[in-house]
């Protein structure tokens, strides 16, 4: 009789311990389930937020689940309260899903070029952002560029870069040089971790750097890279409120959510193969006029042959 109790009483604790453990189970999975409804709210909300289509721009999208190849322009804009800004930062980028790589072609803002739309005489192309916002800037580049097209653009705020480093957790780079510094503030050579305020003054050195506006630009990429990988990274979910707040106060864009999906399923691959392109010319003023970086109608057609390439 006793082992009787005593079988019953350790058949009612496995059953209390069983029902301990699935009600857990049951907490954890309600949390799991209530934060990606929550997550996929805050994401759906935020690209509302953010998706900016051009304005009158024949739709140029690409069949991203296909791995098509597909071209943006980034726009690195110092916007600030009563001043539309110029864009201080432009970046051609092609991306190529099948060979995974990525060209990133910097165009130095003080560069020579006409604006179509604006008026007929040569002016700096970051001038155009200021003239006729991303669109005339697009149609700039395009020209500029003999023609390449861009699938896509993304605008971001320079004085919000910060936020979107901070967001993903801070990133590493790899300085190459010695004695950077802007504002009191120096990088070392060699690996280095950056937040946010340290990464907006790393991008923005110029005169410290022998390369002056070229040495800012590689920066910009390396950095741009860094953001990317590391928001793509496993674990950076539990960030994802932080990013998407960080890019929906700083970001504008023609990419959907369901574009961007798309791109980190197929075309992951390509961040690790980042080719940087250069632009080569010389630096001068005309008749006395405002200091120009001038590039040659064949160093054109040569960046409109190396974009070309990277998208069939």
């Amino acid at each position: 009789m006793t082992n009787l109790r005593t079988e019953k009483r350790k058949r009612k604790k496995k059953r209390k311990g069983l029902k301990i453990f699935l009600l857990v189970l049951l907490v954890i999975i309600l949390l799991i389930v209530g934060y990606l409804g929550f997550a996929y709210w805050k994401t759906t909300s935020t690209f509302n937020k953010i998706h900016t289509p051009i304005s009158g721009k024949e739709n140029t999208g690409v069949a991203l689940d296909k791995k098509q190849p597909f071209s943006v322009l980034i726009l690195g804009v110092d916007e600030r309260e009563g001043d539309k800004g110029r864009s201080d930062t432009l970046i051609a980028a092609t991306v190529n899903g099948k060979t995974n790589k990525i060209q990133m072609l910097s165009v130095p803002r003080d560069t020579k070029t006409l604006i179509p739309g604006y008026d007929s005489n040569p002016h700096k192309i970051n001038a155009a952002y200021a003239y006729g916002g991303v669109k005339m800037a697009d149609a700039t580049a395009t020209q500029f560029l003999n023609g390449i097209p861009f699938n896509y653009y993304i605008k971001i705020n320079m004085e919000g870069f910060r936020d979107l480093v901070d967001a993903v957790g801070g990133i590493e780079v790899t300085n190459e040089k010695e004695g950077l510094s802007l504002k009191g503030k120096s990088f070392k050579k060699g690996k280095i971790s950056l937040n946010g305020e340290d990464a907006l003054t790393y991008v923005r050195i110029r005169k410290s750097d022998s390369e002056g506006d070229f040495g800012r630009q590689k920066r910009q990429q390396q950095v741009m890279s860094a953001i990317a990988e590391k928001a793509l990274s496993t674990g950076i979910i539990w960030r994802f409120d932080g990013i998407l707040n960080a890019i929906g106060d700083n970001i504008e864009t023609d990419f959907t959510m369901t574009d961007i999906t798309r791109i980190a399923k197929n075309y992951r691959g390509a961040l690790s193969n980042v080719e940087n392109l250069q632009v080569k010319g010389e630096g001068g003023r005309d008749s006395g006029g405002p200091w120009y970086f001038n590039v040659s109608d064949s160093e054109r057609a040569r960046l409109h042959d190396e974009l070309e390439k990277n998208l069939d």
